[in-house]
C-alpha cells in the first residue's frame, strides 16, 4: 500500500484496517476501526480532511476526494463517511457526506455537498448532484438521482450485513499474509 503524507499529515488508520497494497491514501484522512480498502482505490486528503466510519469498505477503483475552502465556501468540502457503508466499485465521492448504513452502487457519482442520510441505497452508476440530500430509507436512481421507492426491510437489513461481510473478506485477506 502507498501511505504519503501532505504537508505533515500522514493518514491514520484505526484497529482492524485493511488496505490493498495497490490503493493510495495520501494527507488527512482518518480510517476508523475495520475499514477495508480495496484495490486501485486513490484517496486524497490534500486540500480538505476525509473521515471514514467503522466497518465501511471501499471497494475497486474508487476514487475519494475533496474540495478546498474558497471565497464561496468558507470551510470547502471534506469527504465524510459513516459507518457501516458499503461503496461499490469504480465510484466517485467527491466532497460529500455520507450517513450510516449506505450502499453505493457500482460506479455512481456523489458530487461536493450532497448529503446522503442513514440507510440509503444508491443504484449503479448513479449521478447524485452538488448539494443534492438523499433521505433517509430509500433507494434512489438515475442521472441525476430521483428517489425510487421505500427501501423494505429486506433491503434495510441487507445494508449492515454487506459491511460485516467486507470486514469478514478483510479479516481472511489480513490473515492470508
Amino acid at each position: 500500500m502507498t501511505i504519503r503524507s501532505y504537508k505533515g499529515v500522514t493518514p491514520a488508520l484505526g484497529h482492524g484496517v485493511y488496505v490493498d497494497e495497490s490503493a493510495v491514501l495520501i494527507g488527512d484522512i482518518e480510517l476508523s476501526t475495520d475499514v477495508s480498502i480495496w484495490p486501485l482505490v486513490a484517496a486524497r486528503g490534500d486540500v480538505n480532511i476525509i473521515r471514514i466510519g467503522a466497518r465501511t469498505n471501499i471497494q475497486d477503483g474508487t476514487v475519494l476526494h475533496v474540495s478546498r475552502p474558497s471565497h464561496k465556501n468558507a470551510k470547502g468540502s471534506p469527504l465524510i463517511i459513516g459507518e457501516d457503508v458499503t461503496v461499490g466499485h469504480k465510484c466517485m465521492l467527491h466532497g460529500c457526506k455520507l450517513g450510516n448504513r449506505i450502499l453505493v452502487g457500482m460506479g455512481a457519482i456523489v458530487m461536493d455537498d450532497a448529503v446522503v442520510e442513514d440507510d440509503v441505497i444508491i443504484g449503479a452508476g448513479s449521478l447524485v448532484p452538488p448539494g443534492k440530500t438523499l433521505v433517509t430509507g430509500y433507494l434512489y436512481v438515475g442521472s441525476p438521482v430521483k428517489q425510487a421507492r421505500p427501501l423494505n426491510e429486506a433491503e434495510l437489513a441487507f445494508l449492515s450485513i454487506s459491511a460485516q461481510n467486507y470486514v469478514v473478506l478483510k479479516n481472511e485477506y489480513q490473515a492470508d499474509v
